[in-house]
């Protein structure tokens, strides 16, 4: 029997792993070609720090705003009923399943919808607390990406509450009025580190991923570290998706792991070429959760009004 879809709730080539590198004029230190101010100054040829010319570093962004979202630009998506039933793939606590855009710049392109294993799909309280971490990452990329440290931009996916129309399919009469995250699809997906101070560097980006973290923890004077950095590389950037937040305060939901998390980080950071030693970091950092690959929850009673909830619609 041919699975019924879902009515709407609302390829880019592999980027090759290495970053080019350049030479330091006086100390034949390897940074990356397209660096920040406290790297190397740019130019043909070898390449002078910062500290060697001025006498100090620095890691004040530019004045230039970059835009770091990728939007749905959509309002309509199909998702097969099936996928709905059997999900493919699942996260730590969320279930995901692929869909299509059918309207807007995007129609035909693949996306992704989202939910959460709990069964509050119908509550808006988990959706805002992840589009509020976004939001935050979203300010905190945008500073990084001033800097200049990679050749590449960052972007995040920017997700969007939509709701279900279901079909006659006998198992979805539930699931009117369901509520899904959906965003534009990421190819080559691979994780960098997580809430709970696991990290991959056997490959450059996980560097870069590392160093990100380690400065949303610097521009926010210690009050946020930005980590669970999972995505794809593309030729000219890398997006990111469903990023977390560790606060002093435990403002965003289940997976912000609160200052334990914050240290749990640190204690496991290992500065490299793209951090700055300058940048600040607690002192004697300990070590609270067992670092593991998947996404760590802590329970969150905070009440909240759902935010960015677009009238899209998911068909089944």
């Amino acid at each position: 029997m041919t699975p019924t879809c879902f009515p709407k709730v609302n390829n880019r080539s592999r980027n090759e792993k290495r970053l080019e590198m350049r030479q330091y004029a006086d100390n034949n230190l390897k940074l990356p070609r397209s660096s920040a101010p406290n790297k190397h100054k740019k130019g043909d040829g070898l390449s002078r720090c910062v500290t060697c010319d001025n006498g100090h570093q620095s890691d004040i962004p530019s004045d230039t705003h970059s835009d770091s979202g990728q939007c749905n630009t959509s309002a309509n998506a199909e998702i097969n009923a099936a996928d709905i039933i059997e999900p493919y793939a699942e996260g730590s606590f969320r279930y995901v399943a692929p869909g299509t855009y059918t309207s807007g710049p995007r129609k035909g392109e693949p996306c992704v919808l989202k939910w959460f294993k709990t069964g509050v799909v119908f509550e808006p309280d988990y959706f805002t607390l992840d589009i509020r971490a976004v939001d935050k990452a979203l300010e905190i990329v945008d500073q990084f990406n001033n800097l200049n440290v990679t050749h590449k931009i960052i972007r995040i996916n920017v997700p969007e509450v939509w709701f279900v129309e279901p079909s006659n399919h006998p198992r979805l009469s539930g699931w009117k009025g369901a509520r899904m995250l959906c965003e534009p699809f990421i190819d080559n997906y691979e994780k960098f580190n997580s809430n709970s101070g696991w990290y991959d560097v056997s490959e450059t980006w996980g560097e870069v991923m590392q160093a990100l973290s380690h400065f949303s923890y610097h521009v926010s004077d210690g009050c946020f570290v930005l980590c669970d950095l999972q995505g794809g590389v593309y030729r000219r950037e890398i997006v990111l998706s469903d990023p977390v937040i560790l606060s002093r305060k435990r403002e965003y939901g289940v997976t912000d792991l609160g200052p334990e998390g914050i240290s749990s980080f640190f204690y496991q950071h290992n500065c490299n070429s793209f951090c700055n030693p300058q940048w600040k970091r607690p002192l004697d950092p300990l070590l609270f959760f067992s670092p593991r690959m998947g996404t760590s929850m802590m329970k969150h009673s905070e009440p909240m009004i759902c935010s960015r909830r677009k009238k899209g619609r998911v068909i089944t």
